[in-house]
C-alpha cells in the first residue's frame, strides 16, 4: 500500500490541521495501541469483537468526539467507502467500536491525522485522574 502524506489526507477529506504540521510527511498506519489527544485506539483481540458490524463510515466521516466549547472534533474517515464500520457506544469512556478492512484515519485540528490499520478497535475517551471524574479536554 503506498504511503499517504498529511497533505494528501487533508485534500481527500477536507479537514485541515494547524499550519506547523508538515503536509509532506507520511502518515504511518499502525495496528497497535495509539493515542490522539484524548482518544485511545485500542486493538481488540480476535474473538472479542461485538457481533454487530456497525454502520458504514460515510465519505464525510464520523465524529467520534464532537467539538464543544474550546475543544476540537475527532473525525474518523474510511480510506475507501464500505471498508470501515462504526458502532457508537456511550457507556462510560467508550466511544465505540471500529471495524476496518482497509486503513482508516482519525483527523484532529491540533494532532493531524492518525493512521489505523485494518482490524477491530475500541475507541475510548481519556479521563483525568483528579479529585472529580472529568474527561480530558482536547
Amino acid at each position: 500500500m503506498p504511503a499517504v502524506t498529511l497533505g494528501q489526507l487533508i485534500g481527500a477529506h477536507g479537514i485541515d490541521v494547524l499550519e506547523h504540521l508538515d503536509r509532506d510527511l507520511e502518515v504511518p498506519v499502525y495496528d497497535g495501541l495509539q493515542m490522539q489527544g484524548d482518544v485511545a485506539v485500542i486493538p481488540l483481540a480476535k474473538g472479542t469483537e461485538p457481533s454487530d458490524v456497525g454502520t458504514p463510515v460515510p465519505s464525510a466521516g464520523v465524529p467520534v468526539i464532537q467539538a464543544f466549547g474550546a475543544g476540537h472534533e475527532h473525525r474518523l474517515f474510511a480510506g475507501t467507502p464500505g471498508t470501515a464500520f462504526w458502532s457508537p457506544s456511550r457507556v462510560g469512556q467508550d466511544l465505540g467500536v471500529l471495524k476496518a478492512t482497509e486503513p482508516v484515519y482519525l483527523a484532529h485540528l491540533e494532532h493531524g491525522y492518525l493512521g489505523i490499520a485494518p482490524g477491530s478497535y475500541l475507541l475510548r475517551r481519556q479521563r483525568e485522574q483528579a479529585d472529580t471524574q472529568r474527561n480530558v479536554a482536547d
